[in-house]
């Protein structure tokens, strides 16, 4: 949105609001999509698995008996790659939501500043004086 002529500031200010309006519904609707996000992950053998939530949090954790059978070491190595295959995966679709919501607020118009202000001070001098 370019900057208004005086005449039009009304009508400018009006669609600013507007789709300030707008970007904070999408701002708010992303925070609703993490919230929902879910990411799972099993390891090879399917005998562990995993959920993670949008903000990155173990939401489920199954290791399956047959799995303890492995020793102490290998039964770590694949719970934490489990977990972090889950949390990534949430993360990434956390991110995109994120991104997405970002590029609309990046559409909104750059506020005015006070050059603005002062040139409109300036043209109702001028128009005073006319």
């Amino acid at each position: 949105m370019r900057p208004p002529a005086p005449e039009d500031d009304a009508e400018f200010v009006a669609r600013y609001v507007e789709k300030s309006r707008e970007v904070i519904r999408g701002i708010r609707a992303a925070q609703t999509a993490i919230g929902q996000v879910e990411s799972r992950a099993e390891s090879r053998d399917g005998l562990i698995e995993a959920a993670a939530d949008g903000h990155g949090r173990v939401t489920r954790l199954r290791i399956d008996p047959r799995a303890l059978r492995q020793g102490e070491r290998a039964l770590g190595g694949q719970v934490t790659a489990v977990l972090r295959a889950a949390q990534e995966e949430a993360s990434r679709q956390a991110r995109e939501i994120a991104d997405e919501a970002s590029e609309r607020a990046d559409a909104l118009p750059k506020p005015l500043d006070e050059t603005f202000v002062r040139d409109r001070v300036e043209q109702a001098a001028r128009d005073l004086l006319s």
